[in-house]
């Protein structure tokens, strides 16, 4: 009777632990400031999913384009503009206004 006990126990164990809910991670927002011609920072690591913001602080109007420039492109930003984006791949981009700035996105 005891050995019955300590399975049906075992039992409650097991089916608590295999339907623990998992917990979720939050998608979480990252800034890319266009400044002095350049993408700050200009190498990003984020998590599949996750928001990117890109702010222009620069004098200038820029934009930030995937580089094969299919995938996604920002539209021209003013000075002060930002646009945001979800992102699902990692990519390299440029700004197709001042293609010598360039910045990279690495989705893990």
């Amino acid at each position: 009777m005891t050995s019955i006990i300590h399975l049906l126990f075992l039992g409650q164990l097991l089916l608590g632990i295999a339907f623990t809910p998992v917990a979720r991670v939050q998608p979480r927002v990252h800034v890319i400031e266009i400044r002095q011609m350049k993408f700050n920072p200009a190498t990003l690591t984020v998590g599949k999913g996750d928001t990117l913001v890109f702010i222009n602080k620069d004098l200038v109007t820029h934009n930030a384009t995937e580089i094969t420039g299919k995938s996604w492109k920002s539209p021209d930003l003013a000075s002060g503009d930002s646009c945001r984006m979800a992102i699902s791949r990692s990519a390299k981009y440029y700004c197709s206004l001042h293609p010598v700035m360039k910045g990279e996105i690495i989705v893990q």
